[in-house]
């Protein structure tokens, strides 16, 4: 058992969230389900016009909302749609990796890859090395975090007694 959770494969599935360029990232994706390449079904695409656009904020929102690991998919370096979006990208991914150390979530939950818009199979193997990798850290702790009471329905007049 691992945070109340238990550790058989049944019972946690890990749910990724995949930041893609409009570009590279999608169309390797695309091209992954085209050469009917397997990779797990639950990965979440996030489709941004350019890594570039990657905001901090979004990449800890996708761990406040579940997701037990991040992958930002991107152009191959030097090879920006955007110029140097994916550098840009790749600053802030390295920022929100130190946020998540600092707040005590592991920083592996979070990479970047940078791939070309053929590159389905690499696109496949990424999907499933965060998986594993996700898998192996088990749940986000973050996610656990979900079975608050129900707000009361009562009047608050009512609640002084």
């Amino acid at each position: 058992m691992r945070g109340g959770v238990s550790d058989s494969p049944e019972a946690f599935v890990p749910q990724v969230t995949a930041f893609t360029c409009n570009y590279c990232g999608y169309m390797a994706a695309d091209t992954a389900g085209a050469l009917r390449e397997t990779y797990p079904p639950h990965i979440k695409l996030v489709r941004l016009p350019c890594t570039g656009k990657t905001d901090v904020q979004y990449l800890l929102d996708a761990f406040e909302q579940g997701a037990d690991a991040v992958i930002v998919i991107a152009c191959s370096l030097g090879n920006c749609h955007h110029v140097r979006g994916n550098e840009r990208g790749k600053a802030r991914v390295a920022r929100a990796r130190a946020l998540l150390q600092q707040i005590g979530l592991e920083p592996e939950r979070l990479e970047m890859y940078f791939v070309s818009g053929g590159m389905g199979a690499t696109f496949a193997r990424i999907a499933q090395g965060m998986t594993a990798r996700a898998l192996a850290l088990g749940p986000n702790p973050l996610r656990l975090r979900t079975d608050f009471p129900a707000p009361s329905t009562q009047p608050a007049d009512s609640l002084d007694t």
